[in-house]
């Protein structure tokens, strides 16, 4: 439960997120400062509700922290990729004396900050306001979305490296001003999943390569030859995460891996289905839009069928030509965005079975598809806007 430490942790916390949405509001004209306390506060609402569920329920975020206590005085060798890197995170804080509740906290406020660049990554690129279902602003609805806010709520993977993939995101837009940034964000990514960094590099390289934008030509082969050098550089760590860092057939060896862990997750979960079976975009589907009420495990599952429902009116708007066109010329961080969503869904349709890990996984890529939808969009709007201003002009001059 509740320790004497978690006001003291609560207050800190409180103190250094105002300090960072001040310097946020005086570095960029656009940012809300009262959304992104809203949003905060929000956020807190599913700590405590993830919080009270780690208690009643099996819960990863508790291992991670009995593991630090286990292994705490191992510090270095935590100092790995994938699940261990969550406890190693974890060290400082329970050295420090955290309880549990303080430690969670914590780890919830860096899902937090994954949000503020959410914001920042969207606002930025997008200034214009588009109005979705009649009423809703679209970034406001994305970024209140609920299943979101809840497998990044707490201490485990879905906080730290949806942080690390908004920050760095966010960073891309400008690499040569925000080096710091694109090294944080990097970090986590690749120290958390490092077959999502692959995915995310590939996508920075193909978005420069191929889309729209001011970056200068020197800053385009300095990002190309980075990643490529990174990529080689860490080949070894993104293969090990399906085991095939000594394989001689890597094609071959990803299938037989894909098929083994989707059966593996299929019969331990009450929650699974049988996808090795169905076709590609049957798969996709699954993965973007499923739970769907009628196969939603639980209540966690019904909840999550309104969300996935929306996902899936959002998707619904670019199924037309017009969204084809403007793919083809979009500007790069679209392209970026497309191809990330793309090949990580592609990716984790191959190895996921298991509706309640669908619906923790995805939460890491889902805002890469909305920002692409929500660019469309804006850019639809736009265009409707400069049609009816010249008509009116039009107007006017034969007036």
């Amino acid at each position: 439960m509740i320790d004497i430490d978690f006001p003291i942790v609560f207050i800190l916390l409180f103190i250094i997120n105002n300090m960072m949405l001040n310097r946020l509001s005086k570095k960029y004209s656009f940012f809300d400062k009262k959304l992104m306390n809203y949003l905060y506060w929000y956020h807190l609402l599913f700590f405590a509700i993830y919080f009270m569920y780690s208690i009643y329920n099996n819960s990863d975020s508790l291992l991670y922290y009995l593991t630090v206590g286990n292994k705490g005085d191992q510090w270095p060798e935590l100092f790995y990729t994938g699940t261990r890197f969550i406890s190693f995170f974890a060290v400082p804080f329970v050295y420090l004396g955290l309880s549990y509740s303080s430690v969670m906290l914590v780890a919830s406020w860096f899902g937090y900050v994954g949000f503020v660049y959410a914001y920042l990554y969207f606002r930025e690129s997008i200034p214009i306001n588009v109005t979705v279902f009649g009423r809703f602003d679209l970034l406001t609805l994305l970024l209140f979305l609920p299943n979101m806010h809840f497998w990044t709520a707490s201490l485990g993977k879905g906080a730290l490296i949806f942080m690390g993939l908004m920050v760095f995101t966010q960073a891309v837009k400008f690499p040569q001003k925000r080096i710091v940034a694109l090294l944080i964000g990097g970090f986590f990514i690749y120290m958390v999943r490092p077959h999502v960094m692959l995915f995310v590099l590939v996508g920075v390289m193909i978005g420069i390569l191929t889309g729209k934008g001011k970056i200068s030509i020197g800053i385009k082969l300095l990002v190309l030859v980075a990643s490529i050098v990174f990529l080689a550089a860490a080949s070894s760590s993104i293969l090990a995460v399906a085991k095939l860092e000594n394989s001689e057939n890597v094609v071959d060896d990803f299938e037989q891996f894909s098929d083994t862990n989707s059966a593996k997750l299929e019969s331990s979960a009450k929650s699974g289905v049988s996808m090795a079976s169905y076709p590609l975009p049957l798969k996709l589907f699954t993965f973007w839009f499923r739970p769907l009420f009628v196969d939603s495990p639980g209540a966690i599952g019904m909840f999550s069928s309104v969300e996935n429902l929306i996902y899936l009116l959002l998707f619904a708007k670019i199924c037309n030509r017009r969204f084809l066109r403007f793919i083809l010329k979009a500007p790069y961080m679209v392209k970026m965005s497309i191809i990330v969503f793309l090949l990580s869904s592609f990716a984790l349709t191959f190895v996921m079975s298991n509706l309640g890990i669908i619906m923790r996984q995805k939460s890491m890529v889902m805002y890469f598809g909305f920002f692409v939808i929500y660019y469309f969009l804006a850019q639809e709007k736009w265009e409707q806007m400069q049609r009816l201003k010249e008509r009116n002009n039009a107007v006017a001059l034969n007036a």
